[in-house]
């Protein structure tokens, strides 16, 4: 739809079936807007469920038709990031018009770590789990250890928390040793299941300045603890993350995405090849993985040993172990 106004230039109106287009196209704090005014001098607002491009003809035109690539490219199954959007928006203005803009991912994360400088996806597998994260409320990311599964998943939901688009962070894990090789470690129940807890506490460390990180547990606007601990809840306006899902049994992942709540997103991370439950027990990611592949507002976006990004002789242990069994 196209508007002549003497007054304004050229409105045209690209219509959007959900927040999570509009997201991907204006991008994370509306990085690609921004883009959009610098390189073409259009602007851009968000309106009933719409997107209305303001400014010239020839600007506007180039802007829509990169929306309408991406919008084409999400509705067929694609995975279209911000990130892919704002190339074709400097592609669009021949170069980058003299602009120095950042890719989205790290837009998206560049604030969230302060120990680590500016956090991006490395491989081309990561930068298809970012564009998951960013277009959709239940990502299940499954793959080898060193991908960055979880990483990623808390560096997203801290620049969520950080930008305001929910109130706090849940990050659970399954405490697979909850019987009794968990009791004869020493301690109450929180001393006893807090080692299982580390690595996400590690995440955090990593990705917070340590009086921030400090503020955020106090406070309880960041949450972590063992799966068991969600039953019974319902968690609005959260980013909700379970790691190592892997080790959840099938009643435990239902009771885990049944409490997905208004304007709440969920992450679910894990590696199949590395379940620990007892061998006549079916694990609740491989369950998840063949119920919900193809359904609609659900994403599995799976890594691969190209994306272990940890030391490189991680990527040789993998294999090593996938090769012949030893003597």
């Amino acid at each position: 739809m196209k508007d002549p106004n003497p007054e304004n230039g050229t409105e045209q109106v690209v219509p959007v079936h959900s927040s999570d287009e509009a997201r991907v196209l204006l991008g994370p704090l509306d990085s690609n807007a921004r883009l959009i005014r610098q390189l073409f001098g259009v602007n851009v607002l968000a309106r009933d469920g719409s997107l209305r491009l303001l400014g010239g003809d020839a600007g506007v035109d180039a802007v829509r038709a990169v929306f309408d690539w991406g919008l084409e490219g999400m509705r067929a199954g694609r995975g279209v990031a911000t990130a892919d959007v704002a190339r074709r928006l400097r592609e669009a203005n021949g170069g980058n018009g003299g602009v120095e803009v950042p890719t989205a991912p790290e837009l998206a994360m560049a604030r969230a770590a302060p120990r680590r400088g500016h956090v991006r996806p490395r491989t081309p597998g990561q930068e298809r789990y970012v564009a998951a994260l960013q277009q959709h409320d239940l990502v299940f990311g499954v793959g080898p250890a060193g991908t960055g599964k979880t990483f990623l998943a808390v560096a997203a939901a801290v620049e969520a928390l950080k930008a305001g688009a929910v109130r706090r962070l849940v990050l659970a894990r399954p405490a697979v040793e909850a019987g009794e090789k968990l009791g004869f470690l020493p301690g109450d129940f929180e001393a006893k299941v807090h080692p299982y807890l580390q690595p996400l506490y590690d995440s955090l460390q990593d990705l917070l300045d340590p009086r921030t990180y400090e503020r955020y547990l106090e406070s309880e606007v960041v949450e972590v603890c063992p799966i068991a601990y969600m039953r019974g809840r319902t968690l609005n306006d959260a980013f909700i993350i379970l790691d190592e899902a892997q080790n959840t049994t099938v009643p435990q992942m239902m009771m885990f995405l049944t409490r997905m709540g208004e304007g709440s997103r969920m992450v679910v991370t894990g590696d199949p090849s590395q379940v620990d439950l007892p061998r006549n027990v079916r694990s609740g990611l491989a369950d998840a993985l063949v119920r919900f592949r193809g359904v609609d507002g659900i994403c599995i976006s799976e890594l691969h040993r190209s994306d272990v990004v940890r030391h490189p002789l991680v990527q040789r242990i993998l294999e090593a172990y996938d090769g012949a069994p030893s003597a």
